[in-house]
């Protein structure tokens, strides 16, 4: 039994080290779209308001990030929960 749950926590810390990668290079991108997002001018928000428009394209952006960074915080809680399972296996483990 302890094999399996080594071979789990193994498995786990695998994959988490790959989340780690896809979220850093998702930072990156979610980090230069504010940066773009930020250095367009005030002015364009208030003149137009279609979406083929810079504000239109701009609101469209944001709403990718707020998405994007949903789907990292939801991610981020199915981790964690995962994460709480083995330890309370590993709890009771010891424990017996």
């Amino acid at each position: 039994m302890e094999s399996k749950i080594d071979d789990m926590i193994a498995h786990l810390s695998h994959s988490q080290q790959q989340l780690a990668r896809i979220l850093e290079a998702q930072r990156h991108a979610a980090v230069r779209m504010a940066q773009i997002i930020h250095s367009l001018p005030e002015y364009e928000f208030q003149l137009a308001e279609g979406p083929k428009s810079s504000g239109g394209q701009t609101t469209l952006i944001n709403r990718s990030i707020v998405s994007y960074l949903n789907a990292m915080a939801d991610l981020q809680q199915t981790a964690a929960d995962s994460l709480e399972i083995v330890l309370k296996e590993l709890r009771d483990q010891e424990e017996e």
